[in-house]
Formats: C-alpha cells, sequence, structure tokens
C-alpha cells in the first residue's frame, strides 16, 4: 500500500501542479542536461560503443576546459554554467555541487540556482544540507514552489508530515500579507494542491478534498485566462479515484477537461477514459474491487 501511495503521489503531485512549476524557468543550460537519467547523460543510447566514448572524451574535455577558465575567472558565469551542465551529462553530480554553490552564491536574486543544488544535494544524499537551501530559499522567497515541492518531499521521505502540514499551512497564513507587500509572489491555490496531496499520502481524503474544495472555491475568483484554474477540480477527481469512488470522480474530471488549457486536455483524457471501464466493477464488492482498482492508477498517473 505504501508503495502504490508514494507512486500516486509522484504522479498526481507533478501532474496537478505542473502548471505551477512550468512557470519557473531553471535556464537553458539545466533545462536539458539535468532532466535526463545517468544512465543515457552524454550518450545517445543506439550508439556504438565507440561513438559513446568519443562524447564521452568530448565531456570530459569541454569540463576540463571550463576548469581551466575557471582557474583564472573563479567568478566567469560562463564557464560555472558549463561546468555544470558537462558533469551532470557525465553523470558527476557529486562535482555538480561546487560550482553551483558559486552560482548561487553570486546570483542570490536567481533562486533557481539554489533550488538546483538543493536538489542535487538531496539527491546525494545529504538531506540536512539540501533542508537547508531549501529553507534559505523559502526564507527569501516563500511562495518558491519548486523549493516548497523539494522540502516537502525530504520531509515525507523523513517520515515527517505533519512538519510538511505545518510548512504549508504557515506558508498559507502569511500569503496574504506577502501578497500585499508582492502582488502574486505566493500562489495560493498551488501551494493547497501541494498540502492536499500531503494529505493523500496519508490517506486522509476528507482533510485532502476540503482543501481541493477550498482552491476549487479560489479558483472560480481568480481567473487565469478564459476559465477558473482546472488543477483543483483535478486534484479532487483524483482523490476520489485513489478512494474508489470512481462515480464522483468522473464528473469531476469532465469539467477538469471543459476548462484545462489545450496542452493539458489529452491527459486528462486519458485519465477520464482509463477510469471508465473500472467504474461498474467497483460498486458491489468495494473491498476487492476498490483494491484492484487502486493499484492500477499509480501506472496510469505515471504514464
Amino acid at each position: 500500500m505504501s508503495v502504490k501511495r508514494n507512486r500516486w503521489l509522484v504522479g498526481g503531485i507533478l501532474f496537478v501542479a505542473v502548471a505551477a512549476l512550468l512557470a519557473v524557468s531553471i535556464g537553458p543550460f539545466i533545462g536539458a542536461a539535468f532532466y535526463p537519467s545517468p544512465a543515457s547523460q552524454g550518450a545517445n543510447p543506439t550508439a556504438s560503443p565507440a561513438t559513446a566514448d568519443d562524447q564521452r572524451a568530448e565531456l570530459e574535455g569541454r569540463a576540463k576546459g571550463y576548469e581551466l577558465v575557471l582557474e583564472r575567472e573563479p567568478n566567469n558565469l560562463t564557464a560555472l554554467q558549463g561546468l555544470v551542465e558537462a558533469r551532470i551529462a557525465l553523470g558527476d553530480l557529486p562535482g555538480v555541487v561546487e560550482p553551483l554553490e558559486k552560482l548561487a552564491e553570486l546570483n542570490p536574486e536567481v533562486p533557481n540556482y539554489s533550488v538546483l543544488l538543493a536538489q542535487t544535494k538531496q539527491q546525494l544524499g545529504d538531506l540536512e544540507g539540501a533542508a537547508q537551501v531549501y529553507r534559505s530559499v523559502l526564507t527569501t522567497t516563500p511562495g518558491n514552489m519548486e523549493a516548497l515541492q523539494g522540502l516537502v518531499t525530504l520531509l515525507l521521505g523523513q517520515q515527517r508530515p505533519q512538519a510538511a502540514v505545518g510548512l504549508l499551512q504557515d506558508t498559507l497564513k502569511t500569503s496574504e500579507q506577502a501578497n500585499e507587500i508582492q502582488p502574486g509572489s505566493i500562489d495560493t491555490i498551488s501551494v493547497k494542491l501541494l498540502l492536499g496531496q500531503v494529505y493523500v499520502e496519508q490517506q486522509q481524503f476528507e482533510d485532502a478534498i476540503a482543501v481541493y474544495d477550498n482552491a476549487i472555491e479560489e479558483a472560480a475568483t481568480v481567473q487565469t485566462g478564459d476559465a477558473p484554474d482546472f488543477r483543483p477540480t483535478l486534484a479532487k477527481a483524483l482523490v476520489f479515484r485513489e478512494a474508489g469512488n470512481e462515480a464522483e470522480a468522473q464528473p469531476l474530471f469532465e469539467m477538469a477537461l471543459s476548462m484545462a488549457p489545450v496542452q493539458f486536455k489529452d491527459r486528462i483524457q486519458q485519465l477520464l477514459d482509463s477510469g471508465t471501464p473500472a467504474a461498474a466493477p467497483e460498486t458491489p464488492a468495494e473491498g476487492a474491487e476498490s483494491e484492484d482498482s487502486e493499484a492500477e492508477v499509480p501506472a496510469d498517473a505515471n504514464e
């Protein structure tokens, strides 16, 4: 059950919060290099061994060139960025930490360097170091969704769900004042989405639905284009599906589909269609059928 919930959490959070997270640019040199898995970094999976070796040698030479530049000019931003990119492509995450720390130090107004540093530390198992960097980012930019999500994920991994809930509730409490000082600095709907997902991880479905209902009400008054924000409605549909209540989930998926921007419609349609065949057998025997339906959700959410 725990594995199922964790997989749902990953798929659910990333999907329902995607609109907020995509708004945060982490720079072209990171976007292409950081996210591929280490196994595929720096090499074409269909390339011959000789070609892969050539590519690795080229990357190593590039990294060495940036290192030489930094020996002469330790604050050269282009060289620091290039070194981060090359080392990531080589799968050298430990080697990414030092240049990222320098980039974060030289660019305190760009929190995404610090967020990426925290993510790297977290990946390397330096959880305390990652938490310190995340909290530092949130001190100056309390609405940074990548930092919030990173710290929440870290806290849940440490089996500290109440700390995660407290962090998000505190963010919401300070949001009104923060948004008065700097309008739009905290996206309260996105924070509520993340809070709801924490409740789902703990199987506190009623609390999650209450949070999403509140977010739906807020979204109805805050227009983001031609329609209210679709994400709380989609999140609520996913909660009903996770709880085995497909009859309640289906109309919410349909509503989210009608509100969503065109780039999200295909994925929501897939989620809507995936629940239709399973809806009928869930009703007579809540025990076995509901469990089977739940087991299908993570695969759907991560496709």
